[in-house]
């Protein structure tokens, strides 16, 4: 079992370091960690982002544990340069296409929302948002049109075959769970949603168990916090899956509580919380580690079948929590290790 660690920047580092302890703690047979550089730290080290060595640390590994990357100091670095390029480089050198992000309400923490305590109790839902199409990998730049404005422009487009493997990825994971599937678009006024609509209803003659609904993605974001109960998988593009999956983490009180999973064809993946790299706290202990340990749940369940060992993470995650266990993010004191600790011992 060899995984890559890939710590990053900022908060990275001291979170990962937490998901280590607890994968080191189960006694995983033939556990092998590999750690490599990306993001504002490989740039300074490497010149690079995402540098060649660290890209074949990944491809030698059957997943990746990841931190965090971004650095404002690095901002006024030509784009291919910054930080944020060493994920957007995963995705597409691994092709890793598929993001699975679940939103639950943990017990103890519904009056920790900004929804009411009964609105967000009701909430287990699964966000899967497509990753290598859309507004961030097409055509785009900035040019001066005749009159002298200068205009900036971003080609947004999907081929049907890759809607139709995200659709397949979503009503798989919908067997999984509850059977409804919700695909979010905005049919009515791009004809990129158009065929992404119409694609999803040709995959979903393939899935007759599954209620499959549509709804404009305006709408979604009202629901989310509206009625969010009514979700069980979500399945989006990348643009609307980066928006309303952020939009789910505050609805259940936390972006410090939100894992993620980035998947290829296959069982390889890329394991990250939610959040960035926080550089104002950076060092300083005071990050909540919850996300990034249930990642390393999330990459033992998806990557390796562990389904056992996942779940015993997730429950040491939720007695923690039941303890009164709170990092600032949630209104608490606890630090990094302490909650790392804690979570340890409930193992």
């Amino acid at each position: 079992m060899r995984i890559a660690v890939f710590a990053g920047d900022g908060i990275g580092p001291e979170v990962t370091a937490e998901a280590v302890r607890v994968l080191q703690a189960l006694d995983l047979p033939g556990l092998e960690l590999v750690e490599g550089d990306v993001g504002g730290a490989a740039y300074r080290k490497h010149g690079h982002p995402l540098p060649p060595e660290t890209l074949e640390i990944a491809r030698s590994c059957g997943a990746i544990l990841f931190g965090a990357v971004g650095d404002f100091s690095l901002d006024h670095l030509e784009r291919r340069l910054r930080p944020e390029q060493a994920v957007l480089g995963l995705r597409k050198e691994l092709g890793l296409f598929a993001n699975l992000r679940p939103a639950t309400v943990f017990k103890g923490l519904e009056d920790l929302t900004t929804l009411r305590p009964e609105v967000a109790a009701k909430i287990d839902l699964l966000i899967v948002r497509e990753l290598n199409g859309d507004v961030y990998f097409g055509e785009k730049g900035t040019r001066t049109l005749d009159d002298g404005r200068r205009q900036g422009w971003d080609m947004m487009s999907y081929a049907e075959d890759e809607v139709r493997r995200i659709a397949h990825t979503g009503f798989k994971a919908a067997m999984g769970r509850s059977k409804k599937l919700c695909s979010v678009d905005k049919a009515n006024v791009l004809e990129t949603s158009q065929l992404w609509r119409d694609v999803v209803i040709e995959v979903a003659r393939e899935y007759p168990e599954v209620e499959l609904s549509h709804m404009y993605v305006d709408n979604a974001a009202m629901q989310l916090v509206k009625n969010p109960g009514q979700f069980d998988v979500i399945v989006t593009g990348n643009l609307f899956g980066d928006i309303l999956s952020d939009q789910a983490s505050m609805c259940v009180g936390s972006i410090g509580l939100l894992a993620s999973a980035s998947l290829a064809e296959g069982t390889y993946g890329l394991y990250e919380p939610i959040h960035g790299s926080a550089p104002d706290i950076a060092g300083q202990g005071l990050a909540n580690p919850m996300a990034t340990i249930l990642s390393a749940a999330m990459l033992l369940r998806h990557s390796f079948g562990l389904e056992d060992q996942a779940a015993r993470i997730e429950a040491a995650v939720g007695k923690a929590l039941a303890q009164g266990v709170r990092g600032g993010d949630l209104g608490g004191t606890d630090g990094t290790r302490a909650i790392g600790d804690a979570v340890l011992a409930a193992l």
